[in-house]
């Protein structure tokens, strides 16, 4: 990622932010994206509408945590910089509102179990959910790092849903996902009981997912 055009990747933020409104999965400004760059991140700036911001919008924080003059990163670009820290396989953060999974937030719960096998996306077998703290603290990262060791994703207690993944499209993938899963959850808590994947079954589907969806290598026909 550090080799990769800063403006490229600025645009690549801009452009997932712009399709996260499209998709239904973010409100306003709410939401964040940051991608690894040089020994720190690029990330989107505070409060700024997705449909003004160009790639000269985008702020570069450094790996202590100091960032661009005259520029303010999200109020949330602490967590984006502890996951990026505490995962090396981890290029991209995606942070929203998304509605189901804000629902799932408010629910008490300590996850979104194995209720369907797609749950094994996020790496693990449930959706674990990080415990509530304000937005933007150090708390709030730390409860965060407790949560997702292992796992691509995680459900932020009276809070949204946060994904990340080696690439931002990736990242994305794994974001809708759990959003889905989240409705399913929601939906079927409305209706009763359940049934939720053992978790014999959830190795077998994690192994399976090793060469599953964006995993997938294809390689390309060449012309004659």
């Amino acid at each position: 990622m550090s080799k990769s055009n800063k403006k490229d990747l600025a645009k690549n933020i801009i452009d997932a932010c712009l399709n996260m409104k499209k998709d239904g999965v973010n409100q306003g400004t709410a939401g964040n994206i940051s991608i690894r760059y040089k020994d720190g991140m690029l990330i989107t700036p505070s409060g700024m509408p997705y449909e003004i911001m160009t790639a000269d919008d985008i702020v570069f924080v450094d790996g202590d945590g100091n960032y661009e003059k005259d520029k303010i990163p999200s109020s949330e670009w602490r967590f984006h910089l502890s996951i990026l820290k505490d995962n090396p396989d981890f290029n991209a953060v995606i942070h929203n509102h998304a509605i189901y999974s804000s629902m799932v937030s408010i629910l008490n719960i300590d996850c979104i179990p194995a209720i369907h096998y797609m749950v094994g996306v996020a790496g693990g077998n449930k959706i674990p959910c990080a415990e509530y703290a304000t937005y933007g603290t150090q708390e709030l990262c730390d409860n965060i790092s407790k949560v997702m060791k292992g796992y691509k994703a995680c459900i932020l207690k009276n809070h949204g849903l946060l994904a990340a993944d080696e690439t931002l499209e990736k990242a994305y993938h794994v974001m809708m996902e759990v959003e889905n899963l989240a409705r399913l959850y929601i939906g079927v808590r409305n209706i009763g009981d359940y049934s939720v994947l053992s978790d014999s079954e959830m190795e077998i589907i994690l192994d399976k997912f090793k060469n599953y969806g964006l995993n997938v290598e294809h390689k390309t026909k060449s012309k004659k």
